[in-house]
């Protein structure tokens, strides 16, 4: 099946990429198309099911909630993450030379009532230049009963927040938490096959599925500037496929190449 028959490609406007300037964050309506939509459903539950299983609150966050590197087991997510309409929507914001930052399963299932509190994504992975670009495709209808992501308007124009962390919360992949006026927050309620972007500045949260039947399953997907560095790794390239432009690290060039 083509990718026109999947996704909706489109351009950001004049007056979206001013709104997402002033803002840090856009919701694009209908990303996904019906048929694109199932399949990235089927296959991200297959993934998941081979490794996850119902919430268990003795796990951690990560164990709970995230499968990383979907883009290996799905091949519309795939599709979707090297070639589909984010690609040009990354480009539009970061600029000519972008590649994929991370892929991953975010997904809250119903009995997952665990919060999850103020954070940047950068504040997890500081990548330098400061413009990459979170992007999250809902696979459910999302909204305040089944832990929608709430974020503050205009706070990335605050900056990087640093938060202090010893080696062993490091290692361990433990929260970062900032604070943050919770008056602020606006709730992004969004129709599954939905996409929702922000700024790495952003600071965002989203509160525990307190639905009895219902899922909140999103596809995380970032990007960045193809020369981005790791400011936490020594400024070491980020590894990501190149999916638009050119880079200057040869070892970025030549990463998922085959995929």
């Amino acid at each position: 099946m083509q990718s026109e028959d999947l996704f909706n490609f489109q351009k950001l406007t004049p007056d979206q990429l001013s709104f997402f300037e002033e803002n840090g964050y856009l919701i694009i309506k209908g990303v996904l198309k019906h048929e694109g939509l199932k399949q990235i459903q089927t296959e991200c539950m297959e993934a998941w099911r081979k490794e996850k299983e119902s919430f268990d609150p003795n796990k951690s966050w990560l164990q709970n909630a995230l499968l990383v590197n979907i883009h290996h087991q799905a091949p519309t997510v795939r599709k979707y993450y090297f070639e589909g309409p984010l690609v040009e929507i990354a480009s539009a914001i970061i600029g000519p030379n972008v590649k994929g930052a991370t892929s991953q399963l975010t997904f809250k299932m119903k009995g997952n009532t665990k919060p999850f509190g103020w954070h940047q994504d950068n504040g997890y992975g500081e990548l330098e230049p400061y413009n990459a670009l979170t992007t999250l495709t809902a696979l459910d209808d999302t909204d305040r009963g089944n832990g929608c992501l709430w974020l503050i308007p205009g706070s990335h124009k605050a900056g990087q927040i640093r938060v202090e962390q010893n080696v062993d919360q490091k290692q361990s992949q433990s929260e970062i938490i900032v604070n943050a006026d919770d008056k602020l927050a606006i709730p992004m309620e969004i129709k599954a096959g939905d996409g929702l972007i922000f700024n790495c500045w952003m600071l965002h949260k989203s509160d525990g599925n307190m639905s009895e039947n219902r899922d909140r399953r999103i596809l995380f997907l970032r990007y960045a500037d193809a020369d981005a560095v790791e400011v936490y790794n020594d400024r070491k390239p980020r590894l990501g496929k190149l999916v638009k432009g050119k880079t200057k690290f040869a070892e970025v060039e030549a990463f998922e190449a085959d995929l």
